[in-house]
């Protein structure tokens, strides 16, 4: 079987290539590297003894993608991970991020459908919840109006994609996940954006090997017990398992529904002075970290019920917070 993974270089592709050729399939990639290295591919190389094909363009440009899926056109499934995803980024550049994220989503399900590839799995969020009513989250609950362009283009691919699957011969799943964090137990591949990070653990990470200068914690007043937001951290590589299996489900005709949606976290929530410590606990390393104001566009909490992906795709997250905060220092320190 190939599959084709969009954004494979990046942080969560790169991890779910390694599973994915790990269990046999054939991989391509798209990446056009606005947030990834090309040196993952040979990381990805020196891992799997594999290396997958590789493609560098970008998935908005409508000509290249025809070009791409009229070149390569016995792909047997896809994997959408290609989207820009700060949150913070998208409240200042909304138009960068609805036209990157949703025209790229609509030219592949364009060439799907000119060439017969019936199987998507998209990287989804779990920011379609929005703050969610009831804690923990389950896939029925609400989606509520967006707190940030990414959230709602993340909203918004989930309404093409189910649109699509029901006027066409297209099935498709929707991973909703929660926040990815740590990195694969060889330390080779990681969370390593590029520029400034706008996530909490590469943040970390880089305050504590002296690259940043302080961490900024947004906002001490939330209704938590210790004031800072809360959310479900997921192991990367749990998540990148995830992918596999709903790709064999779509491949493998066991999928019950043509559009099928999932909650891929932990079911646990850590506040970020929780992540905090449990970094300095793991790696006897003092933090440098100031409480600043609340950031536009973040939730107060949320974390995931996963009892319908537990027992219905025979997937769990494994790891816990202290594997995920210290697999992510093993890869800051791997990169010195």
């Amino acid at each position: 079987m190939k599959i084709l993974v969009t954004g494979g270089l990046g942080y969560i592709g790169s991890h779910t290539v390694v599973e994915l050729q790990s269990a046999g399939f054939n991989v391509v990639i798209i990446d056009n590297l606005s947030n990834s290295k090309i040196e993952v591919l040979d990381k990805i190389t020196q891992i799997t003894g594999i290396k997958p094909g590789y493609f560098n363009f970008d998935l908005s440009n409508k000509t290249a993608c025809e070009e791409f899926f009229s070149n390569n056109n016995n792909i047997d499934g896809i994997i959408h991970f290609a989207a820009y995803k700060a949150v913070g980024e998208s409240v200042n550049k909304p138009l960068m991020y609805y036209r990157n994220n949703l025209e790229s989503l609509m030219n592949i399900m364009d060439n799907m459908n000119i060439h017969n590839i019936a199987n998507l799995v998209f990287s989804s969020s779990c920011t379609v919840y929005g703050q969610p009513d009831v804690l923990p989250v389950t896939e029925q609950a609400p989606r509520k109006q967006a707190e940030s362009p990414y959230g709602n283009t993340k909203k918004m691919a989930e309404d093409i994609i189910q649109d699509t699957v029901y006027s066409s011969d297209l099935k498709a799943i929707a991973l909703r996940y929660f926040n990815p964090v740590g990195a694969h137990p060889t330390a080779l591949i990681g969370e390593l954006p590029l520029g400034v990070p706008n996530n909490l653990m590469p943040f970390i990470t880089q305050t504590a090997a002296g690259i940043r200068e302080q961490l900024s914690v947004f906002g001490e007043d939330y209704d938590t017990a210790d004031g800072t937001a809360i959310r479900d951290y997921i192991h990367v590589v749990d998540l990148a398992k995830a992918h596999i299996i709903a790709v064999k489900r779509l491949v493998e005709k066991n999928n019950k529904l043509d559009y099928e949606i999932f909650n891929i976290g932990t079911g646990n929530g850590y506040s970020v002075l929780e992540v905090v410590k449990s970094f300095e606990r793991v790696t006897n390393t003092k933090l440098n970290y100031k409480i600043v104001g609340r950031r536009e566009g973040d939730i107060e909490k949320v974390w995931a019920n996963t009892d319908f992906a537990n027992n219905e795709l025979g997937w769990k997250a494994e790891k816990d917070i202290d594997e995920m905060t210290a697999s992510a220092w093993k890869f800051q320190l791997a990169l010195k």
